[in-house]
């Protein structure tokens, strides 16, 4: 490596997390409001530049600490994109993330240094974002497709437990398909991936049906 060569010059890395959580079956990514330019009021995922002292998970742990307030989420490698015209300031290849969070044990910063608001965004109805975040945040959804199947993603989304239409809802909207009701139940409790709890809850108007939660040490098994 020459490293006087220009075209190793003016170059760094992104890193982006696509923050997914569920709320009532639908699913949502967390978005920020940027404060500075590039991209100045526009939307995007939660994310920045890395620095040279810090390795890539900790330089996405970090940036949602900054950002969102957020610690302790489980993150997955999603993808790279290395545009090259990606950032207007600089060559800037992005490394992105999943993560997956229960909304309800958590407090979001809506403003911070560099950020005027922070909300969740039905994956339904994502405004045009900033940098290349759309194409980024298409391909964390594809990435969830797969993760959804891994039992752990899912346990990190419903820590107080869920209904088992709720469940059928966020398969559905993630993978873009439906199932019949009753074959979706036995197939899911076939699988030994989940135990009732004492509760109940109602689940879009519906009479009130038993709360479950993920069993401990249940990965890896595709439910479909």
């Amino acid at each position: 490596m020459e490293v006087n060569n220009p075209l190793y010059k003016r170059q760094g890395l992104h890193v982006i997390t696509a923050i997914f959580t569920v709320d009532k079956g639908m699913v949502k990514v967390l978005l920020i409001r940027r404060k500075n330019e590039p991209y100045k009021n526009m939307w995007a995922l939660v994310g920045g530049a890395l620095y040279n002292n810090e390795t890539l998970l900790a330089g996405a742990k970090r940036e949602i600490k900054e950002k969102v307030g957020i610690e302790n989420i489980d993150l997955y490698t999603a993808g790279i994109f290395d545009k090259v015209d990606r950032s207007p300031v600089m060559r800037m290849i992005a490394i992105a993330y999943i993560g997956v969070i229960d909304r309800y044990r958590v407090k979001i910063l809506t403003k911070t240094l560099k950020t005027d608001d922070a909300k969740w965004f039905d994956i339904s109805d994502i405004p045009k974002l900033a940098y290349d975040h759309n194409d980024i945040l298409n391909s964390c959804l594809e990435e969830l497709k797969k993760k959804i199947l891994d039992t752990d993603v899912l346990k990190s989304l419903f820590i107080k437990g869920f209904t088992i239409p709720e469940l059928q809802k966020v398969y559905e909207t993630i993978l873009e398909t439906k199932f019949d009701r009753r074959n979706f139940r036995k197939k899911i409790l076939s699988l030994d991936l989940i135990t009732e709890t004492d509760l109940t809850e109602n689940f879009e108007g519906n009479k009130p049906a038993k709360v479950y939660k993920f069993k401990n040490n249940k990965k890896g098994k595709n439910v479909f």
